[in-house]
């Protein structure tokens, strides 16, 4: 009995000299002597394992074992901030774990299709402390591409505008402007149909439907009464909170405005929105078809109709009902 006590004890004892041991080589500096940093870039939704694992192929850890551990049993876990760090070599794990909670450099900013620019301005105020009228005074509508972005802490307006604006230069690509050019457009006119397909059409496989329709009314000389125009006139709506208005009266169709589409023909003067690449691929690659009005019902599909009196069919079979 006593010899099993004291081989216990012994085991005990390896056992924990073996963590100690491996915990202070698992949590010492890859490089104590290093002297330039990373960029070490944490992707949005990026769960801890991966993390550490990358941690350990770009040479800023020794262990991805021991900073699981530590970050999941350490209440860290949950403080992990997606963004991009700068880590040194030189440091240890845990100051390493700790400094990925706090001291991003950059900050992930979501712009979603459709937004009009004071809705991107609003979420730089938020996020960026980015006053929203130093936005909206260098922002051109139309052309702050939506999308997922590493934005800099300290960028200022101009330089938010630059980084959308070089992104729809990516996207947007000279092929695209050819194929305009070619169909008789300017890319501004592309960019404002586009961005009436984008607000107009709820589902992506409506788009070149609602992009045809919208093309077609135009060859003919029709105006296009497209309800998101009015939509972008009456703007803010402090009891839906939002920018876009549910319903529009019959006094809001009257509206006297450049960009009121049941008044004027043709488009209006600048885009409503900001599109994606889906709807301006829409727009340049639309079906020919005879449709000339449609309809979205309660779920948001869209039903084309070639005839006046189809088009009131439609509206009273999926709209009035």
């Amino acid at each position: 009995m006593k010899k099993r006590f004291i081989l216990f004890i012994f085991l005990v004892i390896l056992i924990t000299s073996f963590c100690y041991f491996w915990w202070q080589q698992a949590n010492a500096p890859v490089d104590a002597k290093a002297t330039e940093s990373k960029i070490f870039v944490i992707k949005r939704g990026e769960d801890v394992r991966t993390i550490a694992k990358r941690l350990q192929t770009e040479g800023l850890i020794r262990d991805p074992v021991a900073f699981f551990l530590y970050v999941r049993y350490g209440g860290l876990q949950q403080n992990i901030q997606s963004g991009d760090f700068r880590i040194s070599p030189a440091e240890d794990m845990q100051t390493i774990a700790n400094n990925l909670t706090h001291g991003t450099l950059d900050v992930w900013l979501t712009t979603l299709e459709g937004w009009r620019n004071e809705e991107i301005a609003t979420k730089l105020s938020q996020e960026l402390s980015i006053p929203e009228v130093e936005f909206l005074k260098v922002a051109k509508i139309g052309y702050m591409f939506p999308d997922t972005y590493l934005i800099p802490k300290d960028a200022s307006a101009t330089a938010v505008v630059n980084i959308f604006t070089d992104n729809f230069n990516n996207k947007v690509t000279a092929n695209v402007v050819e194929k305009a050019k070619n169909q008789g457009f300017t890319l501004d006119q592309v960019v404002i149909i586009a961005s009436l397909v984008e607000r107009e059409a709820m589902l992506d496989e409506d788009r070149p439907l609602v992009a045809s329709i919208i093309l077609n009314r135009l060859k003919l000389g029709m105006k296009l009464d497209v309800d998101a125009t009015v939509q972008y006139i009456v703007g803010y709506q402090s009891n839906e909170k939002s920018w876009w208005k549910r319903e529009l009266t019959f006094e809001d169709l009257k509206l006297n405005s450049p960009y009121n589409t049941y008044l004027k023909v043709g488009l209006p003067p600048t885009p409503i929105a900001n599109p994606g690449l889906e709807a301006i691929l829409a727009v340049i690659n639309a079906p020919e078809t005879d449709y000339l009005y449609y309809v979205s019902d309660k779920n948001g599909k869209i039903h084309p109709a070639k005839t006046i009196e189809e088009h009131n069919n439609n509206v009273a079979k999926y709209v009035d009902r």
